[in-house]
């Protein structure tokens, strides 16, 4: 695909006492993520759009991680482009300084914000107010870089977003071992590709990821006394995973159960038989919901 016009609005940041870097992005384009989105733990992030020069992602991210700046790095990436006219770029360095690049030919209306520790950049969108929400929520929206990303693009979508609709949105989290396994950067990385309401889809992903990979402090599990055990055999038995008698004991045959339970409902990053005789009550919460 020679022409990629990407008409969107995106958010790139740094949040220096998570050691995280992010990007959240939004648009009447299929799987917008996939394109705009790139980030690397100790390195930056980037958002390449309108006119998407896909490159510019992996490009950028290694000027970032060479030690350039976020202007340095912008300056680049256009620097012998003969479409840079069309492009939009948004980046964060390392140290969280902010540049961003919005082309005179990007289509109207097309902008960026530059804070401290992020952009905000859009094109084809109702006017400035979407960049101008978006801004005002990351500067007062507390909690974790994930948080407040989701925070920027939801005000950007409530204040007018991209003037042609709503098809996907993504947000990409990165800091040093936050992955699966601990092996990787990647702490999330969720897309909604295609959706009527792809925002506030994507803030129901974010809230299953707490879920499954969030953690609760030790001394706020809950103890599993006599009656929570017997609601957990209760559901256990319902459900095929206990065969015993429902007593209010938690014994091997009723650790082993729910064990298998939370492998099934893969909640393994919140309860194991290590810390058999507490529950996370997050856990308690989603088994009350669903089962």
């Amino acid at each position: 695909m020679s022409r990629l016009f990407l008409c969107t609005f995106s958010i790139v940041a740094h949040d220096p006492a998570e050691s995280a870097w992010g990007v959240a992005v939004a648009s009447k384009f299929l799987a917008a993520g996939a394109v705009v989105s790139w980030a690397r733990a100790g390195a930056g992030a980037v958002a390449t759009q309108a006119l998407a020069r896909v490159s510019a992602g992996p490009q950028g991210l290694e000027l970032l991680a060479a030690g350039l700046s976020a202007d340095e790095t912008l300056e680049r990436l256009l620097r012998d482009d003969p479409q840079r006219a069309h492009r939009q770029i948004g980046l964060v360095d390392a140290q969280g300084r902010a540049a961003a690049f919005t082309g005179e030919e990007c289509l109207s209306w097309a902008g960026h914000r530059l804070g401290r520790g992020y952009a905000c950049q859009g094109n084809i969108l109702t006017g400035p107010e979407t960049l101008d929400a978006m801004a005002v929520a990351f500067e007062t929206t507390s909690g974790e870089l994930a948080e407040r990303l989701l925070a920027a693009l939801r005000a950007g979508d409530a204040a007018g977003g991209d003037r042609r609709g709503k098809q996907s949105a993504a947000l990409l989290v990165v800091k040093p071992g936050g992955g699966y396994g601990g092996d990787n950067d990647r702490y999330l990385d969720l897309r909604v590709d295609d959706h009527p309401d792809p925002v506030n889809r994507l803030a129901e992903l974010l809230d299953l990821h707490r879920l499954y990979f969030g953690s609760t402090p030790p001394e706020a599990r809950l103890p599993i006394d006599a009656a929570l055990a017997r609601e957990l055999q209760t559901m256990l038995a319902r459900h095929g995973y206990y065969r015993g008698p429902v007593n209010g004991q938690w014994d091997e045959a009723s650790i082993a159960a729910f064990w298998q339970f939370v492998g099934t409902e893969n909640l393994e990053e919140r309860w194991s038989p290590d810390d058999a005789h507490r529950l996370d009550p997050v856990v308690l919460d989603f088994i009350r919901a669903r089962f």
